[in-house]
């Protein structure tokens, strides 16, 4: 399962405008924490196990949350207009539940699995 690259693709052009000296900064920080969610995602499911994927998934998650809060910096920094951050925020919180709800699919099949052998 591979999740929309649109939150990624939205940052990349946001982040476009930030000011020059942030290129090696904030930019970069949260073009990276964003591409880690996709990426951490898309490696768990190639995974060997349940429990691997699952971890994956927890990165992906810890990813999500770093790139929220470089989004709130980059509000009250002035970068990103109030609209554009509620749009990429909104994002965030969409892929939180998507992630939240594979989780819980896999943590049940497992206690299935358990309970049947």
């Amino acid at each position: 399962m591979y999740f929309n690259d649109k939150l990624v693709l939205s940052i990349y052009k946001k982040t476009k405008i930030f000011p020059e000296d942030e290129k090696f900064g904030l930019v970069s920080q949260l073009r990276r924490s964003a591409g880690s969610i996709p990426s951490n995602i898309a490696e768990g499911f190639k995974r060997n196990s349940r429990k691997d994927y699952l971890h994956f998934l927890n990165i992906a998650e810890t990813s999500l949350e770093e790139t929220k809060y470089h989004l709130i910096l980059s509000k009250d920094l002035n970068y990103l207009e109030e609209s554009s951050y509620n749009l990429l925020n909104d994002q965030c919180e969409e892929i939180g539940k998507m992630l939240n709800s594979l989780q819980k699919v896999l943590l049940n099949r497992e206690k299935n699995l358990s309970l049947t052998t």
